[in-house]
């Protein structure tokens, strides 16, 4: 078998393209031949004026990037197209490409910009589905995508048009949603619900027990509204300077953060800025337990996989997929999102109870195994290959709602 890997790297590194990368060696690793088709977002920052005139129309549909993607499948001949992203430079028209050469497509969904031009169902700092329920063109009235008017409206004119062509529906074979709470959110826009396999994001290689009950708290994230980092300091002008908090990561509240913290005291928040992967996982594993004070429907977040690889356990929000990911009292504990109070309350519970917080680590180290190893992964992703290839050219055709 032959594997054909597509993704548009975003212009800040995040978690779709570190999957991409695991995913592509797991499967190199594995024996089997794999090719890619790249394109990266940091591309337009070497456009001209006629460039970016240009890019609008190539976001709804590439012309250009559907012959050159047909060119690669002809020279590649895969028997099976996995894609992982196509936004912005790639265009969805690649999908018709393969459709044209009778090569199935996998498509990864790691967010929902399907039916959301935000891709995160969040406007405002708050849960919004009105381009669910309602129109896409909300994003355009709301500016939701870049806080840009135009913008939007160049991606909600992408997801229209690709919709009334019915592209999602013909083109794809399968979609591999990261969590059960992803999945049914795809079932109620409208994908068909045997088309959706769920399997969740791994971490490669093992990064190993951690050796120790930990020394602080520790945040790996984006600092950002959404994220719910206003919350975590909130909590912890709460909590005061009886636990420790490690915070890594960069973002546009960086500065807003670090001033609150300094100006209620908080001596014992100590921000570590962006660090590499490596950095990460070691500083992740000498801490007592991991927070994820999310307020937005994180898809998987792969933190939480990593955190359990180093056997420690999560205090997550209790919101979209985080409330499956994360087993009360067995992996780690959960809060009510956005509530400070329950927060700092669940992180002191944690701080003095450290034979239990150890003995979730523990479980949150079983659950890394059971689950989210390479190993389980490949086979997982095995089968949802032997799945579209056994039933090539079976797809029926189901039109999605069209507002």
């Amino acid at each position: 078998m032959k594997i054909l890997l597509v993704h548009n790297a975003y212009q800040q590194w995040g978690g779709e393209d570190t999957v991409f990368e695991q995913e592509l060696a797991l499967l190199r690793d594995a024996g089997q031949r794999v090719a890619t088709y790249r394109r990266s977002n940091h591309e337009i920052e070497n456009y001209g004026p006629l460039d970016r005139l240009a890019l609008a129309r190539n976001t709804v549909w590439s012309e250009e990037s559907r012959r050159d993607f047909g060119r690669v499948l002809a020279s590649e001949k895969p028997d099976i197209v996995h894609v992982h992203n196509t936004f912005l430079l790639i265009s969805p028209s690649i999908y018709w490409a393969c459709y044209d050469a009778n090569v199935p497509v996998v498509q990864t969904l790691h967010n929902y910009r399907l039916f959301c031009p935000s891709g995160d169902f969040l406007r405002d700092g708050r849960i919004c589905e009105d381009c669910l329920e309602h129109s896409l063109w909300r994003s355009v009235r709301y500016a939701c995508y870049g806080d840009s008017r135009s913008q939007s409206a160049v991606v909600a004119t992408m997801l229209a048009y690709h919709r009334h062509k019915e592209t999602w529906t013909r083109c794809i074979n399968i979609y591999v949603a990261l969590s059960e709470f992803a999945r049914q959110k795809f079932i109620a826009a409208g994908l068909p619900a045997n088309r959706i396999m769920v399997k969740p994001n791994f971490v490669l290689p093992d990064p190993g027990m951690q050796q120790s009950q930990g020394e602080y708290a520790i945040y790996v994230g984006r600092l950002s509204p959404e994220k719910g980092v206003q919350t975590l300091i909130s909590a912890w002008v709460r909590l005061g300077s009886s636990v420790p908090l490690i915070i890594v990561g960069d973002g546009p509240l960086y500065d807003t953060l670090r001033a609150q913290a300094s100006e209620s005291a908080l001596n014992n928040i100590v921000f570590k800025g962006r660090m590499s992967r490596q950095a990460t996982l070691d500083v992740t594993k000498r801490s007592r337990f991991l927070i994820l004070p999310s307020e937005c429907y994180e898809n998987f977040p792969l933190t939480i996989p990593e955190a359990y690889a180093c056997g420690v356990p999560v205090i997550a929000a209790a919101i979209g997929a985080l409330e499956e990911l994360v087993d009360e009292g067995v992996t780690g504990i959960k809060f009510r999102a956005g509530d400070a109070a329950d927060l700092a309350e669940k992180v002191e519970w944690a701080w003095r109870h450290p034979a239990r917080t150890s003995e979730m680590g523990r479980q949150a180290r079983r659950a890394y195994e059971e689950k989210y190893t390479g190993e389980r992964n490949y086979l997982q992703l095995r089968s949802i290959y032997d799945r579209v290839l056994n039933r090539r050219g079976s797809a029926t055709r189901v039109a999605l709602p069209r507002h």
